[in-house]
């Protein structure tokens, strides 16, 4: 049974229930599913529009807003984009990715909150001192989280956005790299984000008690190159931003990736890197899929995008005013009018004649339906 529509919110309906059962997750990744499966459907309510000049009627259904759903994500991506572009440095900008070997999978999934903000924390201490060692500024960073590989497994790794620039003791901004080519050594990188990260997993573990069970892989872990890349600089900003918003809204897999789902689960498309980046198929039972990605909703209220050093709002103002852009004159906005703008998408446009407006002629409530299969299971998660 083919289905590109409903994608992610059909699966959830078809082996939720199946997976509660099985595998008994919190009751957070619980609601975030019940979430998924009624976007843009009855349950969340909505309003009747008529067009004010061909006269004809369309239902629309209201968002969850949840940040793991793929049908809620373009606008907030836009948004982001043009938000960055505004604060954007007039310098280079280079793109490192750090990534947590897979023997700290087990670890980072048994307390993942904890395991992610060490994580961020890690990241920008190594990039800090690398600014002050290399250049002798205060660097910066845009980082974000992502937690998953191409077939859905677990890989957390950090995107970073770094400015060639840094901030001096004088309150001067500088710029940074040789010859606009290089930031850091990224075998020097590598063993110094090793070193800070099993650091503080090895004081994590002394304080629970398991330092012990865990020493040998502790030792493997320091004997292993650790991965962290760091490509070449970006002509301008605006590259750089739009290529790294593709990291910032997505989800772990998007509808568009979702090929076939039928009774024995999920056929969905994967970027094979092993062999040249070559697209192909691949499929897990529907409760399995589930599983890989509940793994990727993070905890409640996580920050997944962060802002470090001279990017953060408290640095700002302290950088030199002649690298700052004057503030555009501000115009109000609705979100509808900037998403027009941003993404030539009229939502108030009749989709009928492409001539009239639509405007709301009634409104239609949420339904508290009792019979939602995942509430029982929801309830049965508290106990």
């Amino acid at each position: 049974m083919q289905d590109t529509g409903n994608g992610l919110a059909q699966i959830i309906g078809r082996f939720a229930t199946q997976y509660i059962e099985k595998h008994q997750p919190n009751s957070f990744i619980v609601r975030t599913l019940d979430a998924l499966q009624k976007c843009r459907t009855p349950a969340l309510g909505g309003h009747i529009e008529r067009c004010d000049c061909c006269k004809r009627e369309r239902t629309t259904y209201n968002s969850c807003r949840n940040r793991h759903c793929p049908k809620c994500q373009a606008a907030k991506q836009a948004f982001w984009v043009e938000d960055r572009m505004r604060d954007a440095l007039p310098v280079k900008y280079f793109h490192v990715v750090f990534t947590a070997p897979h023997e700290l999978n087990e670890l980072c999934i048994t307390d993942s909150e904890w395991f992610y903000n060490t994580m961020f924390q890690c990241v920008w201490h190594t990039l800090q001192g690398f600014g002050y060692s290399h250049y002798g500024v205060e660097s910066g960073a845009i980082c974000i989280l992502h937690t998953w590989g191409q077939n859905l497994s677990f890989h957390p790794h950090i995107h970073c956005l770094v400015p060639a620039a840094g901030l001096t003791l004088k309150g001067n901004l500088k710029r940074i790299t040789r010859q606009g080519k290089y930031l850091y050594p990224q075998k020097m990188l590598s063993p110094v984000f090793r070193g800070k990260l099993l650091g503080k997993v090895k004081a994590y573990l002394s304080e629970k008690g398991l330092l012990a069970a865990y020493q040998p892989m502790i030792n493997l872990l320091y004997a292993k190159n650790w991965v962290v890349d760091v490509e070449p600089s970006f002509a301008s900003p605006t590259h750089i931003v739009k290529y790294l918003s593709q990291y910032t809204h997505r989800v772990a897999i998007s509808n568009q990736r979702i090929q076939q789902i039928d009774k024995a689960g999920v056929t969905f498309q994967m970027k094979d890197y092993a062999d040249h980046s070559k697209q192909k198929p691949i499929h897990l039972e529907g409760v399995e899929f589930l599983r890989r990605f509940s793994m990727h909703i993070l905890p409640k209220g996580f920050v997944r995008i962060r802002y470090f050093g001279i990017l953060s709002s408290k640095m700002k103002p302290l950088l030199h005013p002649q690298t700052l852009k004057a503030d555009p004159v501000t115009v109000k906005e609705t979100p509808q009018d900037r998403l027009k703008r941003l993404l030539q998408f009229d939502v108030y446009q009749c989709p009928y004649c492409k001539k009239g407006r639509m405007y709301v002629v009634e409104v239609l409530p949420k339904i508290r339906s009792p019979s939602n299969p995942l509430y029982p299971q929801l309830c049965a998660t508290r106990t």
